[in-house]
């Protein structure tokens, strides 16, 4: 009886160690294809990309803050480098100012509210408002005398009753009153008087935000006393000043590159330069157009001007920023569907933190600039890894 129980033992064992040796076959018949596979992906993305480049997305190139900018040919001597700023457009800034003096008696804007073109910023109580609408309402009686004594007196005519002369003088009277009239509606329409003549609005020519505000309920403004100022900030420009011996090379259509502080850049053109220098600053003024909506008035910037009429040259200018180390050479980073590609360049002279590029570098290809660093060490962790 024992005999058989530990016969019984060792074959349920051995069937135990059976399955179990089966189980791991099959699992690893199963995993080791997939593994396989992940192997080869693995190994073909690096075979993908090359030791020299970079990959990265469009999206981590947005929140690296890398900035990409287009290079073309032209050395140091096709720049103009200079100081500028930026200022609303003659039609990007408003003065809003109180057309009759009077007491604040509404005041509906803020700074910094938005306002729609002839949008009420407040309401100012006045006299004068009063007398001219009571001009205009005394000037619209008259017309209306005028045209009724003009249509009696054509009836006086037609029926032989009257003379000729007085029905001239009843047509010069209704033109004379209805050009009163004309004027009067015209001068309250200038004014802005309210509906019931108490007073004049105050409202906004242009629509944009509220920059300025200087304005109190209750305080008396005399005429034409600024109340508010008002900016669309999408209808700006920039002027950069130019020194006397770079306005002949300047020309309006010139190509602006606009360096922001934050490392950004825009690009605009130039549409005109003034003929005489500033009496203070002994300079020109280039007045460059600019995309609205990206940079404030008043904002302190830093051009590049590409004169159309500059002598042919193959050297490129890049920014100190683009210009890398890589390998103990000088190198900057070429943009690829992938990402990037360092690319070993020669380099020329410095200026005002632009490098030339003599060679290494074709006209239209776009490089890094802004934060190429981070690319570099991206490219240095690679080959640390490789090792």
């Amino acid at each position: 009886m024992i005999t058989q129980d530990k016969r019984l033992l060792g074959g349920v064992a051995g069937a135990v160690l059976l399955a179990a040796v089966g189980g791991f076959s099959v699992a690893r018949c199963t995993s080791e294809p997939g593994s396989s596979a992940q192997t080869a992906k693995q190994g073909a993305n690096t075979a993908e990309t090359p030791a020299d480049s970079v990959a990265i997305s469009a999206a981590a190139i947005r929140d690296a803050g890398i900035a990409i900018e287009a290079v073309k040919a032209g050395g140091l001597g096709s720049e103009i480098v200079a100081q500028a700023s930026v200022t609303p457009s003659p039609t990007g800034e408003a003065l809003v100012t109180a057309r009759a003096g009077g007491a604040v008696s509404r005041v509906f804007k803020r700074l910094g509210d938005p306002v729609r073109a002839g949008e009420a910023l407040a309401i100012v109580e006045s006299r004068d408002a009063a007398q001219i609408a009571a001009d205009r309402t005394a000037a619209s009686a008259r017309a209306v005398l005028a045209q009724k004594s003009l249509a009696r007196e054509r009836y006086l005519y037609d029926q032989k009753v009257s003379a000729r002369v007085d029905l001239e003088r009843a047509q010069a009277d209704a033109a004379a009153a209805a050009a009163e009239a004309r004027r009067a509606q015209v001068s309250a329409g200038a004014a802005n008087v309210t509906s019931d003549g108490r007073g004049v609005v105050v409202a906004s020519p242009i629509s944009g935000r509220v920059t300025s505000e200087n304005v109190s309920l209750g305080a008396f403004v005399q005429p034409e006393t600024e109340l508010f100022r008002v900016a669309d900030p999408s209808k700006i420009q920039i002027e950069a000043a130019i020194s006397p011996g770079d306005v002949t090379r300047v020309a309006a259509g010139d190509r602006a590159i606009v360096e922001l502080n934050d490392g950004r850049t825009v690009e605009g053109r130039v549409r005109a330069v003034t003929p005489t220098l500033n009496g203070e600053t002994r300079s020109a003024t280039a007045v460059l157009d600019v995309p609205g909506g990206i940079l404030q008035p008043g904002l302190g910037v830093r051009v590049r001007l590409m004169p159309s009429q500059t002598a042919g040259t193959t050297a490129i200018v890049v920014s100190e920023d683009a210009l890398q180390t890589v390998d103990g050479r000088d190198a900057v980073f070429v943009r690829t569907a992938q990402g990037f590609r360092a690319r070993f360049v020669r380099i020329g002279q410095r200026s005002a933190g632009r490098v030339e590029i003599v060679s290494g570098l074709k006209s239209g290809e776009s490089i890094a600039t802004r934060n190429a660093f981070l690319l570099k060490a991206e490219l240095g962790k690679g080959a640390g890894e490789e090792e």
